[in-house]
């Protein structure tokens, strides 16, 4: 209600001065500017990328100088210096100068600037060049901090590398010197013509090699793909993966990302192998040139953004009403109406929170390097507060709860009999498989003896079907010693099943009966529930030749038997779920691995186990059905990508703060969707994009030290500006009170500039200090409500003693004159700062300040000498500058007992507030 009336207020200002014809105006300017550059981009672009994707490859390969077998050092680095870094507009910094503009252009430094204008105009040069020291200071520190956090930031960043698998022709040691030395980074060579290099060094020419998991590092012309699946979500918002080509099988297109040849910077690839050609990069790539628009809009606000403007714009707002309500009193009543300007401007400027983007961005950036010394790179520095927010931690369970090794436990037939030609087989899908091989791959290759690895020598692949995600199985096509053509295909239980027709037992084939079909389940869910990963192993015969092989060919197959892995749960996983969950952060597991697996292993960590959702049973319950789910359950198993993605949605929409940590290419649209999402450097690159934090240790221990870290960051923040708030309401209500009834100024405007500028600088060493435990236990979310309650509770108990002040300089001293006006201002000056900066250690902590709870060295070696200086002033030979007078040494007998009492009464109000309120 109360922002919608100052949203009308707002308005009808906008539209008393004509200026909402303007901003509209503007942002119809704006809008179809984009909209005309969004359309030229795409005519630009689409008209290119169509010429790319008819062209023959020979034609296009001389179009770009390059060949199939890559380009050369020397031609790579030519084109580097004419094309630039494979990098968007977005990652880009300002520079220094803009940097300093950025920080300098804020509400609360121009009205600092027009009033220290006015002082200089006035010839008030002390008040001018004070002024002016304020706004450089709040200027410098801001840009300092925010330059030093970003630096950290980007290093952090810098640790982990997306990374592309290059063809060029042949790299010599010479080759490889040069590289490092031209851009700082070792490239890791793996072949004579083939090595891994960070993907903004690729170069239009270049030859690529992708995989399942990897990102595409560049707009590409496919030259040879192998069941090829790519997501484009990211681009076409489409969920289902799309086919590409080497050979385009469709014409007349309009859009270009229909075009099945082609392949995006900023997709990735769901399933299949590919070489490509790179034939764009940077921003002159598709997404290159979208996100170059994107960075002349602005940003979407984050739910911590949005906190802290609401709590910014409740202390702007109360200037704006209370500034005004100063300038007539003292207009009216003392008749000096430029006196009265300053005075009012010299208020607004006390009461606006000029420090709070210096005090966010300290906290948060010595939060960033908090979690850097636990292995933790913050890429976004805004997830810190999110991580102490976030109530629900969502978790794959592989590598995560479980160890990262796997080990093969057993190798048996259908009936569970041990069986090398199990093995075997199982060894040969691994082995010849050039897809994501998975830690179920690394055990099987691990698993053999050298008398296999030799036998396979006697085989000879023809080709594969890579895994995907719904069938849950991958198949390899050899020739056997006997020249026959054998497909052998392992996978998911349920999978296999459904494209088997017959059983091997004990070298007979028979077929696989109904009854036969319930002893197989029953023996692998036994395997289940001993918290062994099952996968089936089938093979199947054939008598044609054939050059290539599909999902088609799955069927009519041979179940041969099973495989058995042990993965085994971290030791840290059961004391860190514990701590999670003392610090109401609950945990839920979703995977796509059977249900029996999954409650094993969170029986064996602490997790509820009783009640698991499964993915086919989510496919059935609609949104409203899904949001009571997903609070009953702790476990949800066998889940596709999309699952996960619903599941994270709908726990957001029942109001938690949602974190997901993965690591696959299936839990990216989760990661993504998150309020936090989580990953590790050892995750697929499309992961870890979508990722606000990145992991360097696969540990739930490192999680509870990001979230206690976070709910830090937040209490140190919310301090400052609980502390601003009753502050400035107290300071307003004391000058409301002296104005109406002293008949001179109770402060002069350059008082108050002083004392809010060493206020200020009091606070710097907030992000420094102790957080009591109790206020670590629980998730903490923003409540702009709960500030103002405590601004109109607190501040009001400062202006009890500001009067009190008066009263002892009206009465005792006979400062109740003009000619004595600077005695009672330098009495007034003394104690406003001195209680202002002690209120710092009363509202700090609900406990008792200084004996149950102190502040940290830092926090109190500011306070005392801010202190100090508040005292030096009116006693020191600067006071003439500053127009202040030394005070009697009997008001120094009076001012530890007001200092006192005021300490005493705001305990008192504060354990009033605790019992009826809280405390956040």
């Amino acid at each position: 209600m109360k922002y919608d009336l100052w949203q009308r207020l707002f308005t009808r200002f906008l539209e008393t001065f004509h200026l909402k014809r303007f901003f509209e105006r503007h942002r119809s300017f704006k809008e179809m500017h984009q909209s005309s550059y969004a359309k030229e981009i795409g005519q630009t672009l689409s008209q290119q990328l169509k010429v790319h994707a008819q062209m023959e490859t020979g034609e296009l390969l001389e179009k770009l100088h390059t060949e199939q077998d890559g380009l050369t050092e020397a031609q790579a680095y030519l084109q580097q210096q004419t094309c630039g870094l494979n990098e968007v507009a977005q990652e880009k910094p300002l520079t220094w100068w803009q940097h300093l503009w950025y920080c300098y252009r804020n509400p609360f430094n121009v009205l600092l600037s027009l009033l220290a204008l006015v002082a200089f105009l006035t010839d008030d040069l002390t008040g001018g060049m004070i002024i002016t020291v304020m706004v450089l200071l709040s200027t410098l520190l801001r840009y300092w901090q925010e330059s030093k956090s970003n630096k950290a930031a980007e290093a952090l960043k810098a640790m982990v590398t997306n990374t592309a698998m290059v063809l060029r022709q042949k790299v010599s040691t010479q080759d490889q010197i040069l590289f490092k030395q031209r851009y700082g980074v070792e490239v890791k060579q793996l072949k004579s013509t083939q090595f891994e290099m960070p993907i903004q060094y690729l170069v239009p020419g270049d030859i690529i090699l992708l995989s399942a998991g990897d990102m595409i590092p560049a707009d590409c012309r496919i030259l040879t793909a192998k069941d090829l699946f790519v997501s484009q979500a990211a681009m076409t918002g489409e969920s289902m993966p799309v086919e590409k080509f080497a050979i385009p099988n469709t014409s007349d297109i309009d859009s270009p990302l229909e075009l099945d040849n082609l392949l995006f910077m900023g997709t990735n690839i769901v399933s299949g192998t590919a070489r490509a050609v790179v034939i764009s990069t940077g921003i002159q790539t598709y997404f290159g040139a979208l996100a170059h628009r994107v960075t002349a809009t602005d940003h979407a606000v984050t739910s911590f953004q949005l906190g802290v403007n609401k709590v910014s714009w409740l202390l702007i707002r109360f200037m704006l009403v209370m500034a005004p309500v100063v300038l007539l009193i003292n207009g009216f009543t003392k008749g000096d109406w430029g006196e009265a300007v300053l005075f009012a401007l010299s208020v607004a400027v006390g009461l606006t929170p000029e420090m709070l983007p210096m005090i966010v961005t300290s906290t948060l950036a010595k939060g960033a390097v908090f979690l850097s010394r636990k292995k933790v790179i913050v890429k976004r520095l805004d997830a810190i507060q999110n991580f102490g927010a976030m109530d629900v931690l969502c978790t794959d369970k592989t590598g995560t709860l479980t160890q990262d090794k796997i080990f093969l436990s057993h190798h048996v037939d259908v009936l569970g009999k041990k069986s090398h030609a199990v093995l075997m087989q199982a060894f040969l899908n691994s082995y010849y498989q050039t897809g994501l091989k998975n830690l179920l791959d690394v055990a099987v290759l691990e698993a053999v003896d050298q008398d296999m690895k030799f036998e396979k020598l006697r085989f000879k692949k023809l080709d594969e079907v890579p895994f995907d995600f719904e069938r849950r199985r991958m198949s390899v096509v050899v020739r056997t010693p006997q020249c026959q053509v054998r497909m052998v295909t392992k996978g998911a239980v349920e999978e296999i099943l459904k494209v088997c027709t017959r059983v091997e037992l004990q070298g007979e084939i028979k077929a696989l009966t109904a009854d036969l079909r319930r002893d197989i389940e029953a023996i692998t869910q036994n395997y289940n529930r001993e918290g062994l990963r099952v996968v089936a192993v089938a093979y199947g015969d054939f008598n044609t030749v054939q050059e290539n092989f599909s999902v088609a060919d799955e069927n009519d197959l041979i179940l041969i038997g099973y495989l058995t892995f042990l993965d085994p749960p971290k030791e840290s996983a059961r004391p860190a779920i514990q701590q999670l969950h003392a610090h109401g952060v609950s945990v839920k597991v979703l995977t796509g691995d059977n249900e029996f697996v999954t409650q094993k292993i969170c029986y064996e960590i602490g997790i509820a186990h009783d009640k698991v959702l499964l993915g086919g049973e989510i496919e059935n319950l609609s949104d409203e059905q899904l949001k009571d789910a997903v609070e009953q359950h702790t476990i949800f198993a066998k889940l596709s990508p999309i699952h996960k993605e619903r599941i994270v949605d709908q726990l957001k929409a029942n109001g938690h703060v949602v974190g997901f940590l993965g690591d696959g290419i299936n839990d990216a649209a989760a990661i993504r969707s998150a309020d936090i999402g989580i990953s590790v450097d050892s995750a697929v690159d499309i992961a870890k994009e979508s990722a606000d934090l990145i992991l360097l240790e696969k540990s739930l221990m490192v999680l509870e030290n990001g979230v206690l870290e976070g709910r830090r960051t937040f209490a140190n923040m919310l301090k400052y500006i609980k502390m601003t708030a009753s502050s400035n309401f107290g300071n307003v209500f004391s000058v409301l009170v002296a104005s109406a009834f002293i008949p001179f100024l109770p402060m002069l405007p350059i008082h108050l500039l002083v004392q809010n500028l060493l206020y200020d600088v009091s606070q710097i060493a907030i992000p420094f200090d102790h957080v009591d435990e109790e206020q670590l236990e629980k998730p903490q979310r923003w409540q702009p409500s709960e500030v103002g309650r405590f601004m109109v509770v607190f501040g009001p108990i400062s202006s009890i003693f500001d009067i009190l002040t008066f009263c002892l300089m009206w009465f005792v001293f006979h400062a109740n004159t003009p000619e004595h006006q600077t005695l009672f201002q330098s009495g007034w000056f003394v104690v406003g700062l001195l209680t202002q900066t002690m209120v710092v250690h009363m509202i700090r902590t609900k406990k008792i300040p200084f004996i149950q709870s102190c502040a940290a060295t830092p926090l109190l070696v500011m306070t005392v000498v801010i202190c100090a200086i508040g005292i030096f002033l009116p006693m020191g030979p600067f006071a003439n500058y500053f127009k202040l007078e030394a005070l009697s040494w009997t008001y120094f007998l009076y001012l530890p007992f007001i200092l006192f009492a005021y300490m005493c009464l705001t305990q008192w109000v504060k354990r009033m507030y605790i019992r009826r309120y809280g405390w956040q």
